[in-house]
């Protein structure tokens, strides 16, 4: 989205390219726009998806609440929108913004400071090093070995 203020024409464009899923809702991502940091996921239907890319303010359709919420408007941490963009389905709006405050409403930074798991990390042939194992056990490498040579034996995965 640019500075130019946003016409009639082009939110209507932008709304009828959204798919909203059966509950009339799109997910957005909300990312800090310079350091691409991920801070929150929220809900938003055709109006606030309106709202957000008319105002410049990024406003959610609350599924608990049931209403309308812009960010920042009672805890003073405001989403000022940068840029906006609909994946390539339709499906999922990533709204880059500029975050004042914390982004979560537990005070955190972003809503995904809290709870950090410890998944088993995947690697590339390149990145495992020479033998593939990514680990002094190598089943990551091992793994990923396994579905390299099906997919160069034309195994589609289903």
């Amino acid at each position: 989205m640019s500075t130019a203020q946003a016409t009639n024409n082009d939110v209507d464009a932008v709304i009828a390219r959204a798919t909203f899923n059966e509950k009339g809702l799109l997910p957005a991502i909300i990312q800090q726009f310079d350091s691409r940091e991920v801070l929150m996921l929220g809900w938003m239907d055709a109006e606030a998806l309106r709202r957000t890319y008319t105002t410049g303010r990024v406003t959610f359709w609350s599924r608990s609440r049931q209403e309308y919420w812009r960010k920042g408007d009672t805890s003073g941490h405001a989403q000022f929108v940068r840029e906006a963009a609909l994946d390539c389905d339709g499906d999922t709006l990533l709204v880059q913004v500029e975050q004042i405050g914390a982004a979560c409403h537990t005070g955190t930074r972003t809503c995904f400071d809290g709870d950090v798991l410890e998944p088993v990390q995947g690697f590339s042939d390149g990145a495992a090093g020479s033998d593939g194992a990514a680990g002094s056990d190598g089943a990551a490498g091992s793994a990923t070995a396994a579905a390299e040579n099906e997919n160069r034996q034309g195994h589609d995965g289903e």
